[in-house]
């Protein structure tokens, strides 16, 4: 079979720009990583915050106390970080008047393309081993193992429903390695001009 005269010329030109093996496939394009750092921009600023928490998890109760207050979040590192402060009062049943005051500092680890999300509280004075995730597709979800009432669970806080005046964020635990959770802390935010 004679090759014409064009095709010839074409195939050298590629074959000599490196761009034709002959026998080798093309590579697949690789998929370019999301880059994360910037995701949590939207929690920067003061928002009024709406929470439930359910009493007993992890037990088969049902019941849920209610708290209202403010969640404060400020930039750090350019937006490789940030830190976030919770201040929340209980509005129902045995929490009431009961006062929280809570915060995260959330790191971007930009070589995994992922945060690490550390909780710390006024009651204990310490950080807690991080959550690890990131966001896809305008949803983010972190995960670390932890223990509860004397058992080892999966924790999980997902972010959703992000526009620009509201967020809602809900944590829950799973006892049996993630095939099934039950949500314990529900928190609806509202930005505060």
């Amino acid at each position: 079979m004679k090759i014409p005269t064009r095709l010839r010329i074409a195939l050298f030109a590629l074959a000599s720009l490196g761009l034709l093996q002959p026998g080798v496939a093309a590579a697949p394009a690789a998929t370019p990583v999301h880059d994360g750092q910037h995701d949590f921009d939207f929690n920067i600023g003061t928002w009024k915050t709406e929470i439930r928490r359910l009493v007993k998890p992890l037990s088969g109760s049902h019941t849920w106390v209610t708290y209202s207050g403010t969640h404060t979040v400020r930039k750090v590192w350019d937006g490789r970080a940030d830190l976030g402060e919770l201040e929340i009062t209980g509005t129902s049943g045995s929490v009431k008047g009961q006062h929280i005051e809570d915060a995260a500092l959330r790191l971007y680890n930009s070589d995994a393309h992922q945060w690490n999300v550390y909780l710390g509280s006024s009651r204990s004075g310490t950080l807690g081993a991080p959550m690890v995730g990131e966001f896809k597709d305008g949803i983010g979800v972190f995960i670390n193992q932890d223990s509860y009432d004397g058992r080892t669970v999966l924790v999980r806080d997902v972010w959703s429903k992000i526009t620009p005046t509201s967020c809602h964020n809900e944590w829950a635990y799973s006892d049996d390695g993630g095939k099934t959770w039950e949500v314990n802390w529900i928190a609806d935010d509202t930005r505060i001009e």
